[in-house]
């Protein structure tokens, strides 16, 4: 013990010289250290002479000091300016801040979103200039709709390329899973690096044309023996409903329009639906990491549960994951090897989302209990007492559609990668870099409607079915590449050329059997699909300011015949560090300056879920029900699908030119982008001429369709005193996309393609995809207006003037997707409390309210053709005075409405209770509500849908969670 003492000091900024908590102060080569109390005092004992301290805080560079006789030493920490060394991963490999060409963020943990967050990409929204996500909705764990500047593509994939550890995962959809992504851990995610212009993404070539979204999961440091555990409960209750009728107003309304017969169908009792089918939803995290390493091995393992209820009735999520990941320094360092793996085991329970609908339907004067009912206890409408239902035109209890649907689904997905990166001792700026990784997954379902729910075959027997569905998916992954950096101090040049090869190969098996009491009906399927690509990148940079980036690949895909397999995207960037040229050293104003230039192609194979062979002969064999008898023997048959031998690639080609700043020592720094990107060869969905294909619709690469837009993010640490910070930072995009060609000749008269399917409108669209204006554009009839401003039914302006209303008179009016798009975000420190608050809004973004068109007229209270049932409505109705359900009226531009909002998404506050669980802890309390606050003019719900048509929509609740963490 000669020779050991206990070594005290001070850590600050030197800038400011404030105070600086939670410093890492370990000794070198040990797992023995400590860290800065809020003060920024450390005291670490049984250090000897001789001993090196490493001081380390994130976004400050490390020091080493060696330790002599004196037992006091203070440091000041000196700011990593910009976080300009930092390190981002890009693919295939890493690069900092300041050395990057291409259009890349990165984003870490502690900005990403706050509070109940079960699925990763939820963590995104509002965070990043040009990617906006969208949730599916308020149900547990709810998928999103994400976009990098828009999406490429029409009706191709538009989802962005995940890559986890190195992997790039499965985009398709895992059965029985809401979302894929639900089995990843959000708090095991140390950041996301996403990749948005060609140059960043091109390396990626053939599923990179929507951006690339790398998430980097947290790993083991050799910074001692550590804990962490994070816990948190929330309640959650829907802010809103749907207006319909109250009972009151639903009497009035029928006995003001209703036939006599219509006023004797009214009952007595006053039930709100909504109330019926919609509760508090309940959850909790729990989380536990623990974490370490040596000199030559790091380590980080997770155990996770949630559970979670929504506030729909019956619906349930409930997750544990489990992650190890290992990191080893071998031969001196030479050898690396990084092993991670990831196990989630996911049980959802599905509510009928179809109560929402009939909840609004259903009549206020019903009650939701009969006990003379066969149907579970439950009220229906009945053809006599005691008999049938009405099958058509009524609608059902929806309490009941909940409660007698059993709707179920476990699924189990492992992630995982080994990766090995050797520099070659005969020649150590030559690396060899093997990664061997895995994505697979297995799901089990059961959806059973119980035999007293409200169905039955013609002979009046009550209807059970069983759909009970498996599926397997094996997703295997090959990535080897050589890397060559060398720096040339005779030109004052570096270089650094990779080249490799990478296999893909996914499968995804499974059945489905359908069980009635008629009838079994069984489909097992087997799909395989294979990319195998080559790629390279050569880095080169002179005097450390200016830097070209130049990258080839070419990839291969089995969805393609063989003359059409392969596609070639190359890219090109250059950067220029201005704040490195002589005349920038004395700027007192800039503290970096850099500008991008990139151009790129990236392509696009990904034409659907389930179509992997679009280009093949196929043939699809014949269920039980539909075999050829011969005598007494059935025999199966097989159908020729369609296919297209001439599918190729969609290529992708975009320009970027981008800026970097930093202003007054790094108070503020930011980013401006602005990029144009044109499609061809669109992977389209289109019809075939009669007589010329297996089918009268097929894909085919028609089309051409461009994007371009602004990007600007926004950082600064605008207070930043001992007791007091404030940062702020905000993001802000403005986006076109236009379509410019559908068919292979220019034709004027070629009207589009007709998308957007809605309830109601059976056979009917309300969106067009035209060449000249922006996909799914509304295709409408404009309405007529009296003085007062009230839609006058049935009368709509006559465009082409030829004295009737007919198709001829629509016309493109507004889109879904928003012209603008921002993100605000603060966060405040207090001596040790936080406060954090996240805002974000649209702007231009426009919604079909099909809510309303549906449910808000006389014909649906009371029709005419169901005399035997009445039922409620919106209170749009009384507004409109609406009486026809006709086609035209659907197709009204009435129901298309500006739906901009602005969302306080989240808001949090917590307070440091530092060691008082301990010396060497930290405990932290904080409370947070998620979906606070909407300001909108849209007339329905919730302005923010997905692909602009509002119906059934599951709500998004306000969410109040308290948690604490405990670190020791």
């Amino acid at each position: 013990m000669f020779g050991q003492q206990t070594i005290k000091g001070t850590v600050t900024e030197a800038t400011g010289g404030s105070a600086l908590p939670g410093v890492g102060v370990i000794i070198k080569g040990t797992t023995t250290g400590t860290s800065t109390d809020f003060d920024g005092n450390y005291s670490l004992d049984k250090v000897k002479t001789g001993d090196v301290l490493v001081f380390s805080y994130v976004g400050f560079k490390n020091q080493e000091i060696t330790v002599g006789n004196n037992t006091t030493i203070n440091v000041a920490m000196v700011e990593s300016t910009e976080a300009l060394d930092q390190v981002v991963v890009i693919g295939y490999g890493v690069t900092t801040v300041k050395d990057a060409t291409g259009s890349i963020t990165s984003v870490k943990t502690k900005d990403l979103n706050r509070g109940n967050i079960v699925s990763p990409d939820q963590m995104l929204t509002g965070k990043l200039a040009g990617v906006t996500v969208t949730s599916g909705g308020g149900a547990p764990g709810s998928g999103s709709t994400i976009r990098i500047r828009g999406g490429a593509s029409l009706n191709a994939s538009n989802n962005p390329l995940f890559i986890i550890d190195g992997v790039p995962v499965d985009s398709e959809g895992i059965s029985g899973m809401r979302n894929p992504l639900n089995t990843i851990n959000p708090n095991d995610i140390a950041s996301y690096t996403v990749l948005k212009d060609a140059s960043a993404t091109a390396i990626y070539g053939s599923r990179a044309s929507n951006g690339v979204i790398i998430i980097t999961t947290k790993k083991g440091k050799g910074d001692g023996f550590k804990v962490s555990y994070n816990s948190n409960v929330s309640i959650s209750d829907n802010i809103n409903t749907i207006d319909v009728l109250s009972t009151s107003q639903f009497k009035a309304y029928v006995n003001a329009h209703g036939t006599p017969s219509d006023i004797a169908l009214l009952g007595t009792a006053n039930t709100n639906w909504q109330n019926q089918i919609f509760k508090t939803g309940y959850a909790t995290n729990q989380n536990v990491s623990i974490s370490g390493g040596t000199k030559t091995l790091n380590y980080r393992t997770s155990v996770g549960y949630t559970n979670q209820t929504g506030t729909l009735r019956t619906s349930k999520l409930e997750r544990g994951t489990y992650s190890i990941s290992l990191g080893s320094k071998l031969f001196d360092d030479h050898l690396k090897i990084d092993a991670n793996a990831r196990v989630s085991m996911v049980l959802n329970r599905f509510a009928d989302t179809g109560a929402i609908g009939n909840a609004l339907s259903m009549d206020p004067t019903k009650p939701v209990y009969d006990s003379t009912s066969p149907y579970g206890g439950y009220f229906e409408w009945l053809q006599s007492p005691g008999g049938a239902p009405i099958a058509v035109g009524a609608p059902k209890n929806p309490l009941a559609l909940l409660t007698q649907r059993d709707n179920r689904s476990h699924a189990n997905r492992g992630i995982g990668n080994i990766q090995f990166d050797y520099k070659m001792h005969f020649l150590p700026e030559l690396r060899a870099n093997l990664n061997l990784g895995f994505d697979q997954s297995k799901s089990v379902g059961d959806d059973i409607t119980n035999n007293s729910a409200n169905s039955t075959l013609l002979d009046g027997t009550k209807f059970k079915s069983t759909n009970h569905y498996e599926q397997t998916k094996d997703n295997k992954l090959m990535d080897f590449y050589l890397d060559y950096a060398k720096d040339l101090k005779s030109i004052n040049s570096t270089i650094d050329f990779m080249a490799g090869y990478s296999y893909q190969n996914f499968k995804n098996q499974g059945f489905n059997n359908l069980v009635s009491p008629t009838s079994v009906d069984s489909f097992d399927y087997y799909n395989d699909l294979n990319l195998q690509s080559y790629f390279s990148r050569l880095k080169y940079a002179f005097a450390d300011k200016y830097l070209l980036t130049l990258t080839y690949r070419r990839d291969g895909s089995s969805r393609f015949s063989k003359n059409n397999r392969w596609g070639d995207f190359p890219s090109a960037a250059f950067a220029w560090k201005v704040y490195e040229e002589p005349f920038m050293k004395d700027s007192k104003t800039f503290s970096n300056l850099k500008l991008r230039l990139s151009w790129g192609i990236t392509g696009q194979q990904d034409i659907g879920t389930g179509n992997y062979y679009p280009a093949i002969a196929t043939y699809l064999a014949s269920t039980n029900t539909a075999q050829y008898q011969l005598g007494n023997t059935f025999y199966t048959t097989f159908r020729a699908q369609p296919f297209n031998t001439t599918l190729k690639w969609e290529q992708t080609e975009t320009y970027n030119v981008g800026v970097d700043f930093g202003l007054f020592n790094g108070k503020i720094n930011g980013a401006v982008d602005t990029y144009y990107r044109k499609t061809k060869d669109l992977l389209n969905f289109i019809p075939f001429p009669a007589g010329s294909s297996l089918s009268n619709a097929d894909n085919a690469n028609i089309g051409k369709m461009e994007n371009k837009g602004i990007e600007v993010t926004l950082n600064s640490k605008l207070v930043n005193t001992d007791d007091l910070q404030l940062n702020v930072s905000g993001n802000f995009t403005w986006a076109h996309t236009k379509i410019t060609q559908l068919t292979t000749n220019d034709d004027p008269n070629y009207e589009g393609v007709e998308v957007g399917g809605f309830n109601g409108g059976v056979g009917n669209t309300i969106q067009r995809h035209t060449v000249g204006y922006a996909p799914y554009a509304f295709f409408v009839y404009q309405q007529v207006y009296d003085t007062a401003g009230k839609p006058i039914e049935g009368v709509y302006v006559d465009r082409n003037h030829d004295g009737q209303i007919n198709d001829a008179d629509k016309y493109r009016y507004k889109k879904p997707a928003a012209d603008y798009n921002f993100g605000f975000t603060t966060n405040l420190n207090y001596k040790k409390w936080n406060f954090n608050m996240a805002w974000r809004g649209s702007v231009g973004n426009y919604v079909y309210n099909n809510v309303d068109s549906s449910l808000g007229f006389q014909d649906h209270l009371l029709n005419p053709g169901f005399p035997n049932v009445i039922g409620n409505g919106v209170t749009n109705v009384l507004e409109t005075g609406f009486v026809n359900g006709g086609t035209k009226r659907y197709l009204s531009d009435y129901y298309i409405q500006e739906a901009s909002f602005v969302k306080l998404d989240n808001v949090s506050i917590g307070y440091n209770f530092g060691n008082v669980m301990g010396e060497n802890t930290n405990f932290t309390l904080s409370g947070t509500v998620q979906n606070v606050l909407t300001i909108t003019n849209y007339k329905g719900l919730d302005p923010e849908v997905s692909g602009g048509i509002d119906y059934n929509i599951y709500p998004r609740p306000i969410v109040y969670m308290v948690g604490v963490n405990l670190n020791f």
